[in-house]
């Protein structure tokens, strides 16, 4: 089937770096390449990936949201810019632009509303009073949406429990850029020594914002096992977060005795020599997850994962990598100590197994395909 060429404009909090972020980039490219017109509007405009949409098509629009507290100057721009652009369809991602997209429905006759839920098993509690409210809020509206695109199974599983009408909900998988994210050797050179890595050292990573979902202490706990024993394993946080929060996991670390074995990497645009750089790659989620980026993104670039059974991780990895229980530092240092153990080829072959699982599964080819058909564009 041949889609059908229509306006869709994307609103989203920023195009600041971030998984969600991330796809929201691939679709909309992918889109404008099939022909739709394409725009994303967000409310905090110079996010790092709004370089990526420059020249192919799609418009970046900014709502020049000031702060958490500039509601109705901003809410009169949005409401301005949606009756002048009048799209087929309002794509909405994550929860506060899906409240609004709702709530704006009747300012849109004739545009079909899609929300975007990325995220599975929120621990809610973990969160400030504004963020628990806007849950309850998107579940009451849930029902005005059109259609709602989980990137997950148990992102899917977690909406319907809570409420989302499961009539309206669809699975579309991630997409990964497997052109972008491919093994690099060069780029694994590079970045190993600017890390300051010897060739015989092992180094496993984990990638992923300093956030607590991403449970980095199970992570540390696992890596200081391991260190005890395996003075040539190295280990690598890759990702930024607040400093505060940041500040505490280096203590844990430090704590732990893992100074000497253990780099901090904040947000970095070079991903694929990142990935390139690792011999195995680590989740250590505990909750939130749905389909993560960082995990397949890794298997993509040839390297094998040792992931928590959060989200959709275990589907992600198949056969490919291990999987143990989220919390558990204990079966993850094992996981990872079996992976540290194989003989550096029977890694890399297992590698190549990862980035074809990814190239055969989870293409950007089929996230555009999968999109097309919820969107009604075919």
């Amino acid at each position: 089937m041949h889609p059908v060429t229509e306006s869709i404009l994307f609103l989203a909090r920023s195009l600041d770096r971030g998984g969600a972020e991330r796809q929201l980039v691939v679709l909309a490219n992918g889109l404008a390449r099939r022909g739709h017109a394409v725009a994303v509007a967000v409310f905090f405009g110079g996010g790092a990936y709004e370089s990526e949409l420059a020249g192919t098509g799609v418009r970046v629009i900014h709502l020049g949201k000031k702060d958490r507290w500039d509601i109705l100057p901003f809410l009169y721009r949005l409401v301005r810019l949606l009756r002048k652009e009048r799209p087929a369809v309002l794509h909405s991602y994550l929860g506060v632009p899906n409240i609004l997209a709702a709530a704006l429905k009747p300012l849109l006759s004739g545009s079909r509303i899609v929300w975007g839920v990325r995220a599975s098993n929120m621990d809610l509690a973990r969160y400030d009073w504004l963020s628990r409210l806007a849950y309850v809020l998107e579940r009451r509206l849930a029902r005005l949406a059109h259609r709602i695109i989980a990137n997950s199974r148990a992102g899917k599983h977690h909406a319907i429990a809570n409420g989302f009408p499961v009539d309206r909900i669809v699975v579309i998988p991630n997409g990964i850029d497997t052109d972008c994210f491919r093994p690099s050797p060069e780029g694994r050179q590079r970045v190993r020594a600017e890390w300051g890595l010897g060739d015989h050292e092992i180094l496993v990573g984990l990638v992923g914002r300093l956030d607590p979902m991403k449970d980095h202490p199970v992570f540390l706990k696992a890596a200081s096992h391991i260190a005890r024993e395996r003075p040539d394993v190295r280990f690598v946080c890759v990702g930024g977060g607040p400093a505060d929060y940041a500040e505490g996991l280096k203590q844990h670390a430090a704590a732990l005795s893992l100074t000497n074995q253990l780099i901090w990497v904040g947000a970095r645009d070079d991903m694929p020599a990142v990935y390139s750089a690792l011999d195995i790659a680590s989740s250590s989620s505990s909750y939130g997850e749905g389909f993560s980026n960082t995990i397949a993104e890794a298997m993509a670039c040839g390297v094998p994962c040792v992931v928590t059974d959060v989200g959709d991780s275990a589907l992600i990895v198949g056969d490919t990598g291990s999987v143990v229980p989220p919390g558990d530092y204990d079966a993850l240092a094992v996981a990872i100590g079996r992976l540290i153990d194989r003989p550096d080829k029977e890694r890399l072959v297992l590698g190549e197994v990862c980035r074809a699982r990814v190239v055969s599964e989870f293409d950007v080819d089929r996230l555009i395909q999968r999109t097309e058909e919820a969107l009604g564009l075919v």
